[in-house]
């Protein structure tokens, strides 16, 4: 994966980046020993490292507004950072810039039950939001699977979602507000604690738009009443493309579960292997629940087992309590640290249809026999969400390119059938080649152009999202 060359001139003045830095934060906050900023060489995406001039870990929006003014005078480039769980590579810094760190802000700003919101600091971790209102049986929707510790600030970032979205939406559709900090240091408040802002829809830009138009600081979060109850039925198939084509005709029904999560051989003994979660010995599974009061779950239900039957299941579980509800749960939220116990992996994000899922899923596997590497297939099925996990010897020459070319007939694949590159994981420096098979050239201009009003010189994240010719022929021209 091709990244910019480090520029010279600000690696020669290190020391005095480092210095001013220092002078306006805390002694803790400015991490610049060699051997310290490797902690920052990369996020979940391993495969790419490279160490930073420097990492800052500010408390607060004024301590973030300094930084960016300092590096705004200084030409250096910012690369801001959640809780470095992107799988996209989206916090990959380059030599010559600043790692900006949002942990350190982590506090709960304002709680308002009546309103139904809450206002946090951007380094907030995704299930504790949820943990500060619980008590009062409220609770915070979007739930990616890393939500014990990615922080609020990605989801914004990379506009998550979590296997709840199929009811709730993702994190744009549970985002109220912002204070964001630009790249001069200027504070701008987007949003607020209402239901909709006047004029134009800067919220929507600014949440999944990678850190490319500024450092959000803090979020007024949409929080919800818990439901009176939730059940989830497990249904075993002996093919993929069964499963999903029943997941096509659960959606086409009409019926909204709260959540459709699907996993496949791969993902299955991996998960036994790992959890023991008492999975049956199948192809494909899927996990759906419901929720809502008694007789609304029954109903759903109902019609879901009507819908799965017509399948010829190899298994029906609904779960009778609490303690089989997380069982049935257990493997699926397992998957990902179970796959890793195998071998190395690359887990991608493309969005398709749900009615193309069978043959998607089957043109996956045609590609697995092509590649020669298995596959693994675990994601939200209720929204089209793929999450395919290719498998690969990290130690092996030649085969992560391999993974990377495997992967990105994946996604072109996912773009064939009226889909998209990405469904929560972001662009990053992932998918940031294969832009131009999602748009044209025009296309990408104008996403560039909204880049230039927020960030002339392109200081923010650098390297990421848009191709990089794409970017140098822009910036050659001004």
């Amino acid at each position: 994966m091709e990244m910019p060359v480090p520029n010279s001139s600000i690696l020669s003045r290190k020391s005095q980046v480092v210095a001013r830095l220092k002078q306006a934060l805390p002694a803790d906050a400015v991490i610049d020993d060699e051997a310290e900023t490797r902690a920052y060489e990369c996020d979940a995406l391993t495969a790419y490292r490279c160490p930073p001039l420097a990492a800052v870990l500010p408390r607060n929006t004024e301590e973030v507004s300094a930084v960016l003014r300092i590096c705004h005078e200084e030409g250096v480039p910012v690369v801001p950072r959640g809780s470095g769980t992107s799988l996209a590579g989206g916090a990959l810094p380059t030599a010559d810039s600043v790692i900006l760190g949002v942990a350190r802000m982590n506090d709960v700003l304002e709680t308002n039950y009546a309103d139904r919101y809450i206002r946090v600091q951007s380094g907030r971790t995704n299930l504790s939001v949820s943990g500060a209102v619980e008590e009062e049986d409220f609770f915070y929707a979007p739930d990616p699977s890393s939500q014990l510790a990615c922080a609020i600030a990605g989801n914004v970032a990379m506009n998550s979602g979590g296997a709840h979205c199929l009811k709730y939406g993702v994190t744009t559709n549970n985002l109220l507000g912002v204070r964001m900090v630009l790249m001069d240091g200027t504070v701008v408040e987007i949003g607020g604690a209402h239901l909709d802002a006047p004029g134009l829809d800067l919220l929507g830009l600014v949440c999944g738009s990678e850190g490319q138009l500024g450092v959000v600081t803090e979020a007024t979060l949409r929080i919800l009443r818990k439901p009176e109850g939730a059940r989830p039925v497990l249904m075993a198939f002996d093919s993929n493309e069964v499963a999903g084509q029943c997941v096509s005709d659960i959606i086409k029904a009409g019926v909204l579960p709260v959540a459709i999560e699907f996993m496949d051989r791969p993902c299955i003994r991996a998960t036994e292997a790992f959890a023991k979660a008492g999975y049956p010995d199948s192809e494909a599974l899927l996990i759906v629940e419901v929720e809502g009061s008694a007789a609304e779950i029954e109903e759903q239900l109902s019609k879901i087992l009507e819908i799965a039957r017509r399948h010829n299941p190899v298994e029906l579980r609904e779960s009778g309590s609490e303690e089989e509800s997380a069982r049935i749960w257990l493997g699926r939220k397992s998957a990902f640290g179970a796959m890793g116990q195998i071998n190395d992996y690359m887990c991608l994000d493309g969005t398709i249809p749900v009615s193309e899922l069978p043959y998607v899923l089957r043109r996956i596997g045609e590609l697995s026999a092509e590649f020669g590497l298995e596959v693994g297939n675990v994601f939200h099925a209720g929204d089209g969400n793929m999450h395919p996990l290719i498998l690969f010897d990290a130690n092996k020459p030649g085969d992560l390119e391999k993974c990377e070319a495997m992967g990105a007939e994946i996604l072109k694949l996912c773009v064939e059938v009226g889909g998209c590159l990405t469904g929560e994981h972001g662009v990053g420096i992932e998918k940031r080649d294969l832009m131009n098979v999602q748009y044209a050239p025009e296309d990408l201009e104008a996403q560039m152009a909204v880049k230039d009003v927020f960030d002339p010189s392109w200081l923010l994240n650098p390297a990421k999202v848009f191709p990089l010719e794409a970017s140098r022929v822009r910036r050659a021209a001004e």
